[in-house]
């Protein structure tokens, strides 16, 4: 293949909830040279228990279209869509996802998340999210089942993607500087729908440990997936590590 063609280090694939519009644009901010994302849509509602288990049958739909591309990787990026009915779950769904599409290496964005947790060979931390607290409780369970204790988790109380989405930069930093406690290991900035890479190094530097956010860690696992090693600084020192925990 040519060198200048669109995608020639790899193709990563996005299954993406209709209204949200975050995580492309920093999928596209966090890219090297030659990668580059393909998405696809599956309808979405609400941010809550009810209209999230919706999210994981029609992902399986959505991952044989990025299988005509082909991709090389690809993630279902919506966190609490991933670990709302819990590991198990959320385990099953992606070989359901892998089979649909012949064997392309897949992961979620809680998954993803969770891999970045072990890369850091960390286990206590502090959450903050936007959602409303029944959500923030399956995401507590979710993080329990995987070995992950969480010290403290807040939410911003959001239930619809425009609110989500249209958070500022200064409300998530200051959020979440709120919600760090001095006996975490690292600290977790959850939602694909949820602006944060623009304020990861700043929040790594104040706060002196590692801070993942959901869209950088579904970033960082399928660019590792596609075989693509190469360290991005500016974005956390998470897209600086290279190591996947092994099953």
């Amino acid at each position: 293949m040519r060198e200048d063609f669109y995608g020639w280090r790899a193709k990563l694939g996005l299954i993406y909830p209709a209204p949200g519009w975050v995580m492309e644009p920093e999928f596209y901010a966090m890219s090297p040279q030659g990668v580059i994302t393909l998405t696809t849509r599956v309808a979405f509602n609400t941010a809550t228990v009810e209209g999230l288990q919706q999210v994981g049958p029609l992902s399986v739909e959505a991952a044989r279209l990025l299988a005509d591309i082909p991709v090389d990787a690809f993630v279902l990026g919506c966190t609490s869509g991933s670990f709302v009915n819990g590991a198990a779950y959320n385990r099953a769904l992606i070989a359901q996802m892998q089979e649909a599409t012949g064997g392309i290496p897949c992961t979620t964005t809680a998954s993803a998340v969770v891999e970045a947790l072990r890369s850091f060979g960390v286990n206590k931390v502090a959450i903050a999210t936007p959602y409303v607290d029944e959500v923030n409780e399956k995401a507590q369970a979710f993080f329990a089942e995987e070995g992950i204790t969480t010290l403290n988790i807040q939410g911003l109380g959001y239930s619809a993607e425009p609110d989500i989405d249209g958070t500022s930069l200064d409300r998530v930093y200051r959020f979440a500087k709120k919600v760090d406690t001095q006996d975490a290991e690292a600290l977790l900035l959850l939602c694909t729908g949820l602006r944060t890479i623009p304020v990861l190094d700043a929040l790594e530097t104040d706060l002196g440990k590692p801070v993942i956010s959901a869209i950088q860690a579904s970033f960082w696992h399928t660019l590792r997936l596609a075989g693509v090693q190469e360290e991005v600084e500016g974005f956390g020192s998470l897209l600086t590590r290279k190591k996947l925990h092994v099953y």
